[in-house]
């Protein structure tokens, strides 16, 4: 981190010690966006991005499954605000 001023190190470490926080405002952005969403193909792009923050927070591979496998958006916003009360 040698090449980066003191501002941008700053910046990087709060970054990385908010991901959590970024990654859960993330997912409830993209569950605001599956529920008013009309196509077919934004929702399946949606869906991988809500699959891509799941992985980054590193939220257990069974939970994911199920939440990928079912695909509704209910079921995806119940789990963000249980992990958003823990965090």
């Amino acid at each position: 981190m040698a090449e980066y001023s003191k501002y941008q190190q700053n910046l990087i470490k709060n970054y990385y010690e908010n991901l959590d926080a970024i990654s859960i405002q993330k997912l409830q952005e993209l569950v605001t966006e599956l529920y008013l969403c009309e196509s077919e193909k934004k929702m399946n792009m949606l869906w991988q991005r809500v699959e891509k923050a799941m992985i980054k927070m590193k939220i257990h591979p069974q939970i994911q499954e199920h939440i990928l496998a079912r695909k509704d958006v209910k079921v995806l916003a119940n789990n963000v605000e249980m992990w958003q009360k823990k965090k």
